[in-house]
């Protein structure tokens, strides 16, 4: 595949500096990265911008697409945008800011989750001007001799130096000896991608550095590395997880997506307007000061937060039909037209009842019925709109569609299978 470099005329080499700065973390260094756009216009030869994800689950979540937007501006200026496949990696867990030791995957599992992660990733990236590669090519490939070379490069005491792993030495925790060769392998890849620059999440600013003295190690010119933000979760307490339950996921439906930004933080607003949007700065600034006046009311900002995530993901007219629904639900005390259908079997009902906290598991509403029995202590679940407020209530279940609603957002008709 061929690329050439084809930064605009007029754009000075500051200002494209300006797009390699804005909203990073960390850029190691300047003065290098201006050395290497001056000999790459000189050449006419882009940079190899690399960036490695371990398809370690198979849905994206808004979180991942901070450094895939910030890929895509880079891709913009004419740069080649080298997207690596973990599918090696994966098999052994990044350790970065993990108290224990991560479960292998299977071959199978990786394989399912890299083909998912190219659709989602291809929702940002122009995948005309993306060059997709796959760590298993070359790492697979490594013999017992490359693997003592490699590990001749770096001490066990550097490696401890890492904060995640010094911690749990220090507290006896378990440290396997693959979870070490992670940041080797990673820095292996920029070897043979011969990258220009690597870009990743501010927990992997070790990693990359150790790309950065690798490829030294092996006769190259180091690359330059820039770190992005991890932005918090809907809690707006610890990062986006999908385990933890509190990530906004790219394949959500667009009334899931809608209502989780709305129930975001006030907090987190303008930092998911200038990681998950593209509305310029100079707007978001506006709306910041207009907040801090007092003349930008937050719930009208939400809206306007949510309507631009949905539409980047869904459509304009999807998003515009979400908030409407939103606001059906949340300010007219109505539910969704369009509410899910669930069948349950005659057989699990005894004298045509069963208790709600096994309704609330068997629709799908809750996960288990611990969380069932908060929810209703907390006042959140609803029979036919009416309020649900004893834990061991048996509900009848006949002919007739029963339409359930568990918190603000999560609904379901239920009625009986012969």
């Amino acid at each position: 595949m061929g690329f050439l470099l084809r930064v605009m005329p007029h754009l000075d080499i500051r200002d494209e500096i300006k797009v390699f700065e804005e909203g990073v973390v960390d850029l190691i260094s300047r003065d290098e990265l201006e050395k290497k756009i001056v000999l790459s216009r000189k050449n006419q030869k882009p940079l190899r911008i690399k960036y490695g994800a371990d398809p370690s689950s198979p849905d994206l979540h808004l979180g991942h697409t901070v450094p895939l937007r910030k890929l895509r501006a880079l891709q913009e200026l004419g740069h080649r945008i080298i997207f690596l496949v973990g599918d090696f990696t994966a098999r052994i867990g990044d350790p970065s800011q993990q108290s224990e030791t991560r479960r292998m995957l299977t071959e199978m599992e990786v394989k399912v989750n890299a083909e998912t992660y190219q659709k989602q990733v291809f929702k940002i990236l122009d995948s005309s001007r993306t060059e997709v590669v796959y760590n298993a090519d070359w790492l697979a490939k490594l013999t017992p001799a490359d693997f003592l070379t490699l590990t001749a490069k770096y001490t066990v005491a550097r490696l401890l130096e890492r904060d995640d792993f010094k911690k749990r030495f220090e507290s006896k925790q378990p440290i396997v000896l693959l979870e070490f060769l992670y940041p080797l392998l990673q820095g292996y890849d920029s070897v043979v991608l011969r990258s220009d620059v690597e870009l990743g999440g501010t927990d992997q600013k070790f990693n990359l550095l150790v790309g950065r003295e690798l490829q030294r190690d092996y006769g190259q010119e180091p690359q330059i590395v820039i770190t992005l933000p991890i932005l918090e979760g809907t809690d707006g307490i610890r990062k986006m997880s999908k385990s933890l339950g509190n990530a906004i996921g790219v394949r959500e439906p667009a009334k899931d997506m809608f209502g989780k930004v709305m129930s975001i933080p006030d907090a987190l607003m303008f930092p998911y307007f200038s990681y998950f949007t593209r509305v310029v700065a100079s707007e978001i600034s506006a709306m910041r000061k207009a907040h801090e006046k007092g003349e930008a009311h937050p719930r009208d900002l939400k809206v306007r937060l949510a309507k631009e995530i949905v539409t980047l993901y869904h459509s304009r007219e999807t998003a515009e039909k979400a908030a409407a629904e939103f606001d059906k639900i949340f300010r007219g005390g109505g539910m969704p037209d369009e509410i899910q259908e669930v069948a349950i079997d005659s057989g699990k009902l005894i004298g045509g009842k069963m208790d709600i906290l096994t309704l609330l598991q068997e629709s799908g509403l809750t996960a288990t019925k611990s969380e069932a029995r908060r929810l209703i202590q907390q006042g959140g679940v609803k029979i036919n709109q009416k309020k649900i407020e004893n834990e061991k209530e048996q509900v009848s279940l006949g002919r007739e569609d029963l339409v359930v609603q568990c918190g603000k957002r999560r609904f379901a008709k239920v009625r009986v299978r012969s």
